[in-house]
């Protein structure tokens, strides 16, 4: 018996875009054991339910938009844990020190400071490369929201930068 056509969609996505997935799922939530748990959730609220119809693209598409809806929806739930950051582990092992590796932990660092709705808003505007509309219907929120918060992420991003 063959196998349904949305496995062969999954099989394809996950073969060829699923790196593309995981640095994009990187990305909104800055961590990469977070990114890959974001992946499997999306692939799984996705295609958890039989859906027919998806090429791989559309599925692209419409996996990307669960990633960020889930990483948002955690971010709301967990805010009030941001309040008390200082108690997050530090790992004992210092990784290799290069000028990119330092360049990727500042940004990586910097982007951390962030709520989730300003990460959300500078990722999809620096990293998919969308406009303020296209992010304002993205989040489904108004695009004077989507310009304040470009402007607060930028403005924390620089007061760091100046800082340091």
């Amino acid at each position: 018996m063959a196998a349904p056509e949305w496995q062969h969609v999954v099989t394809r996505l996950v073969a060829e875009r699923g790196d593309a997935l995981t640095r994009y799922a990187y990305f909104v939530s800055g961590s990469r054991d977070d990114a890959s748990d974001l992946v499997q959730d999306a692939l799984v609220k996705t295609f958890g339910r039989l859906r027919n119809g998806f090429s791989v693209a559309s599925a692209e598409a419409y996996v990307r938009r669960v990633i960020l809806n889930t990483y948002l929806d955690s971010g709301r739930r967990t805010s009030h844990w941001r309040r008390i950051a200082h108690l997050n582990a530090v790992p004992e092992l210092a990784e290799p020190k290069d000028g990119e590796t330092d360049a990727r932990i500042d940004l990586h660092h910097q982007l951390q400071k962030l709520t989730p709705r300003e990460r959300a808003c500078l990722v999809l505007r620096y990293y998919e490369d969308l406009k303020v509309d296209d992010i304002a219907d993205e989040l489904e929120i108004s695009a004077g929201a989507v310009k304040r918060y470009l402007s607060d992420g930028l403005a924390k991003l620089a007061i760091s930068v100046k800082g340091a």
